[in-house]
């Protein structure tokens, strides 16, 4: 493993052919002309913002593998910090010196910080990128190429890989109309993954090494370009973490720009990094999320009783994680003196008594 990769580790396997692939493009992309409207001269390729909060491993490799996979392109990375309480921005300040970093006082989530990061951008493009992953070789490149030899797309991602080797389906979505939804909460997707009737929600019946148009990508690699932004804004700050990203795709598509998936450019995605550490409090966004997207877009197509069905079920969905919750809650807080009260015991013969009831949570 040559020593700039040496931060892949465990991943190297997942992004071996991909490093083969990022080499041909690499040499492609030299022999292309840079385009570069007069209005963009001086600016640099790209700015890279990533929010942080308490991910200060992965996020480490994350700016490594920039700092790696960038080549030739001019570029500039802005980490805006959440309030973490892991020392990410002391690790950032102290081993990525030339990285803009912005700290918030309280974690105001994922539309704001990022808003703030992109009203400093200098970029002709825009790149949202999660903290949990890892850039490969060529990709970075190879979705500038592709912005740049069609200006009608405005918003575009590659696909995401976890760190196993298998696809995140999120990367690839449409836009989750009752239809949609409804395949989705009855698993019917996951039933007949290639039918286009029932697997729309990820377009599971489409060639995940294509590229194609698409209605919406994950906000974990989001190349944007800065005409789009002067022409639609930023992230809609009414969404905490969740659903802004299909919002902007929404809200792109219906200002004319195009939305694309570029199946031959690859990143490692590790995912929900910072929100599984808070589960309960991330479900209520992702579901706050999907009750703001249908009343923001979706609710003046449909009738009142398509509607009044849309809100029960989200309702519905959440109470019942809600309930699932506090049981295991309840039941992990009645378990927990049981076991110190076993562990006494047994320390009391000598004997060690290997727990099977998970810890106490918080």
């Amino acid at each position: 493993m040559s020593g700039e990769n040496k931060h892949l580790g465990p991943h190297a396997a997942t992004i071996a052919k991909e490093r083969a692939k990022g080499a041909t493009r690499d040499r492609v992309s030299a022999q292309r002309p840079r385009r570069r409207q007069d209005s963009d001269a001086g600016a640099l390729d790209l700015s890279i913002l990533i929010v942080s909060y308490n991910t200060l491993p992965l996020l480490r490799q994350c700016l490594r593998s920039i700092q790696a996979n960038a080549g030739d392109l001019s570029h500039e990375v802005v980490v805006v910090d959440n309030a973490s309480r892991d020392g990410s921005p002391q690790m950032v300040s102290s081993e990525f010196p030339d990285v803009r970093l912005l700290r918030n006082t309280e974690n105001v989530g994922f539309s704001v910080a990022n808003n703030a990061a992109i009203a400093c951008a200098r970029g002709r493009y825009v790149l949202l990128l999660n903290s949990d992953t890892l850039i490969v070789p060529g990709t970075l490149r190879a979705m500038i190429d592709h912005l740049d030899q069609d200006p009608s797309v405005g918003i575009a991602g590659c696909r995401l890989l976890r760190p196993n080797g298998d696809m995140d389906l999120a990367c690839r979505r449409s836009f989750p109309t009752p239809w949609v939804s409804l395949c989705r909460i009855l698993r019917l997707n996951r039933l007949f993954p290639q039918s286009r009737r029932f697997g729309r929600y990820n377009l599971t019946f489409l060639d995940a090494e294509g590229t194609y148009e698409v209605d919406s990508i994950v906000g974990a690699f989001m190349l944007v370009r800065q005409e789009l932004l002067r022409d639609i804004g930023g992230l809609d700050e009414d969404y905490f973490m969740y659903g802004e990203d299909v919002d902007w795709c929404y809200r792109a598509k219906r200002a004319g720009w195009k939305v694309d998936y570029v199946g031959d450019c690859v990143t490692i995605h590790h995912k929900g990094a910072s929100s599984r550490k808070e589960s309960f409090r991330m479900n209520y966004h992702f579901h706050r999320a999907m009750f703001l997207f249908h009343s923001k877009h979706l609710r003046s197509e449909y009738p009142l009783p398509v509607n009044l069905a849309i809100y029960v079920g989200i309702s519905s969905r959440f109470s019942i994680l809600a309930v699932n919750h506090y049981i295991a809650k309840g039941v992990s807080a009645m378990m927990h003196p049981l076991l110190a009260l076993r562990r006494r015991r047994a320390a009391k013969s000598g004997v060690l008594v290997k727990s099977t009831i998970p810890e106490r949570a918080s």
